[in-house]
């Protein structure tokens, strides 16, 4: 099969188009690719800066879409089935995947390879971001950082499903009609003063949950826009730099800055997985979840995929393609 190899820690120019056997399927479900999601993880894998650190060579990719080649007895999907998945042991950018069953979901019907091919990770990152961790109301607001990107459109979609109301803050016009299509009430730049938009649009309030998958400078201001009790869910770093925080503001304010990371916490309680998937599809039932497709590009071009991300041009989720489906 044809995969996308890690050869070098030297970004995504250690990237290698490779034809290696295929995974045997044993006890996991063999899936044919279509689409898989290039995530910031497989960014910051590429460069050795990631907590998991793989031994080189190896192929980066934790989410697909495709169809069911193989599934083990008792599997709830079955041979010839349209499914996602997410891969703990990476190897998503192959035309062949094997995946352990309970990660592996039926797509929506209406939804394409390329839509369902970023879900898994980014949709259950935000439920569980938004629901577990950051204990999310009906009509309390939701300021969204990084709206336009993976993250950030399934974040706007889950909390709108939850009957927040959602408040996007993006970097330019471009992006801002991006977060506007997945859902967002209002849209806000982050070149201008959100801060001080965030507490007139909430009279004076601040918002009750601020998702921030940046970090940098954009945490350091969401602590000022939170309203008391409100919660900073701490995502990741998109922007680069991991901030620190005097905790003296969180006590004089009744404040909580709360730590989201999906993928870890399932070692520790895997049985929130099918939890997530069912109130995931019910939202996707009544048309709440739809999710934002960004640039499309074929398997050999998982390096210019990975600088998109890297240089933040990109919207919606980038996939690349393996074959047609």
């Amino acid at each position: 099969m044809r995969a996308l190899q890690l050869q070098r820690l030297d970004g995504p120019d250690g990237l290698q188009l490779v034809d290696v056997p295929e995974p045997e399927a044993g006890d996991s479900v063999l899936i044919d690719v279509v689409a898989a999601g290039v995530s910031f993880p497989d960014l910051l894998l590429t460069r050795g800066q990631y907590q998991l650190k793989p031994a080189l060579p190896f192929i980066p990719g934790v989410e697909v879409a495709g169809v069911v080649r193989q599934a083990p007895a008792g599997a709830a999907v079955k041979p010839g089935q349209r499914v996602m998945a997410f891969s703990f042991g990476l190897g998503g950018f192959a035309e062949v995947a094997a995946i352990q069953p309970e990660m592996v979901f039926p797509i929506p019907a209406g939804w394409s390879f390329e839509a369902a091919a970023g879900v898994v990770m980014n949709y259950h990152t935000a439920h569980f971001a938004l629901h577990r961790r950051g204990r999310l109301k009906a009509e309390e607001r939701v300021v969204v950082h990084g709206a336009a990107g993976g993250v950030g459109t399934a974040a706007v979609q889950v909390a709108r499903g939850a009957q927040a109301r959602v408040i996007a803050v993006v970097s330019d016009a471009r992006k801002a009609e991006v977060a506007r299509r997945a859902g967002a009430h209002e849209v806000l730049l982050s070149t201008e003063d959100w801060v001080s938009q965030v507490r007139e649009k909430t009279g004076g309030l601040g918002a009750n949950v601020v998702v921030d998958p940046v970090g940098g400078d954009i945490f350091d201001k969401s602590l000022k826009c939170l309203a008391p009790e409100g919660r900073l869910l701490v995502v990741g770093f998109a922007g680069g730099r991991i901030p620190e925080v005097q905790v003296n503001r969180l006590l004089l304010r009744n404040i909580d800055v709360v730590g989201v990371a999906w993928g870890g916490f399932l070692l520790h309680e895997p049985s929130l997985t099918p939890t997530i998937a069912k109130d995931l599809e019910a939202m996707a039932e009544r048309g709440v979840l739809t999710p934002v497709v960004g640039p499309v590009f074929p398997l050999e071009q998982g390096a210019q995929a990975l600088r998109e991300l890297d240089a933040r041009r990109a919207t919606g989720k980038v996939v690349l393609r393996m074959r047609e489906g």
